[in-house]
C-alpha cells in the first residue's frame, strides 16, 4: 500500500482509521435496515396479529371482500418469526418468499459494502412486468374457489 509514515496530500495515512472509517460508513446503512426489518418483525413476533384489534383491517378486504397480494402478510411474519414456516406459507406464500429474497439480497449487499463494491441490482422492464404478473395471478387465484389454498 504505502511506505510507514508517509501521508496522503490531506495528512492521512494510508489505511490507518480512515479504510476503518470508511468500513464503518459503508456497513451502516445495510446494518441500518437491518435493525429496522429486525425491530418490525420483533412487534409482529410479540403483538400477535391473529388477535382482534392490534392492526387495521386491509382496506381492499373491508371495502370489495377481495384478498390483495398482502392479505395475511403480518400473519405470515408472525409465524414466521415464530419458526411456524409452514403457517407462514400458509397465510402468504408470496410474502414468505419475500422474506428469503430480502436475507438474500441483504447478505449480498453486506458483502459488497464490506468489500467497498456497490451493489447494482438493475432489473430490465421484462422482470418488473414479470413480477407483476406473478402478483396478479396470486392475487386471481387465491380469491377463487379452487385457489383457497392460498388464502390465509
Amino acid at each position: 500500500m504505502g511506505q510507514p509514515g508517509r501521508t496522503d496530500r490531506v495528512g492521512r495515512q494510508p489505511g490507518g482509521k480512515d479504510r476503518a472509517a470508511g468500513r464503518v460508513r459503508r456497513l451502516g446503512t445495510p446494518l441500518g435496515i437491518l435493525a429496522v426489518v429486525a425491530g418490525a418483525f420483533a412487534y409482529v413476533g410479540t403483538v400477535d396479529p391473529n388477535e382482534p384489534g392490534h392492526y387495521p383491517v386491509c382496506p381492499l378486504l373491508k371495502l370489495t371482500g377481495v384478498l390483495c397480494p398482502g392479505c395475511g402478510g403480518l400473519r405470515s411474519a408472525h409465524a414466521f418469526i415464530t419458526g411456524d414456516l409452514g403457517a407462514a406459507f400458509s397465510a402468504n406464500a408470496i410474502a414468505t418468499a419475500g422474506y428469503f429474497l430480502f436475507a438474500a439480497v441483504w447478505v449480498l449487499w453486506l458483502v459488497r459494502a464490506w468489500r467497498a463494491k456497490p451493489l447494482r441490482i438493475a432489473l430490465a422492464p421484462a422482470w418488473w412486468w414479470g413480477v407483476g404478473a406473478v402478483l396478479l395471478v396470486f392475487t386471481v387465484v387465491r380469491n377463487l374457489p379452487f385457489g383457497s389454498a392460498l388464502a390465509p
